[in-house]
């Protein structure tokens, strides 16, 4: 889409779409990880190139799943330009939608729920775009969260036992900016 928009209005377009940018968390992990990771996952709306869309647990790492729900369930969800708000509104209706659908066929194919975002409501803005911050986790390789872009404030979780498989994970997947 972005191609033929661009070079049907006769620009030169270079774009390098569809992202998964990984954080692979160790157990040894300093205090403020989960805040940390919150902020890059659902800043922005998780709009934004180097949004952080996976997480790779290292053994007992996992731990910090339920700090990450707890720091992403005070997030705000409003217009941007609002005072304290953390979260804003999806680019479109259609992204909203898309991000909804994803969020769902990730759960289908076994995913488990940690924190749903969808159907919320933000007032004086009920028709918004809106997705709060949503964690899914039980994820594998193969499951849609971790295989496409998602593009919203969603938070896709995996596993691994040792450093050297939370690698061989990450270099495996064929999208990344960082």
């Amino acid at each position: 889409y972005i191609h033929a928009r661009g070079t049907g209005n006769g620009k030169r377009v270079q774009a390098n779409l569809g992202a998964k940018n990984h954080a692979v968390i160790m157990p040894d992990a300093p205090g403020g990880a989960a805040k940390a990771l919150a902020g890059a996952a659902f800043g922005a709306a998780g709009q934004r190139c180097m949004a952080l869309s996976a997480v790779v647990f290292v053994g007992e790492a996992r731990n910090m799943l339920p700090e990450i729900i707890a720091e992403a369930q005070t997030y705000k969800l409003g217009c941007g330009f609002d005072e304290g708000v953390d979260v804003g509104p999806l680019i479109s209706k259609e992204s909203q939608e898309r991000v909804e659908s994803i969020i769902a066929q990730s759960v289908d194919q076994g995913a488990v729920l940690e924190l749903d975002g969808r159907g919320v409501a933000v007032n004086g803005y009920e028709s918004g775009n809106f997705v709060g911050p949503t964690v899914l986790s039980n994820i594998d390789r193969k499951n849609i969260a971790y295989t496409e872009e998602i593009f919203g404030p969603v938070l896709v979780c995996l596993e691994a036992d040792t450093l050297d498989e939370a690698i061989e994970l990450v270099n495996a997947n064929p999208y990344g900016n960082g």
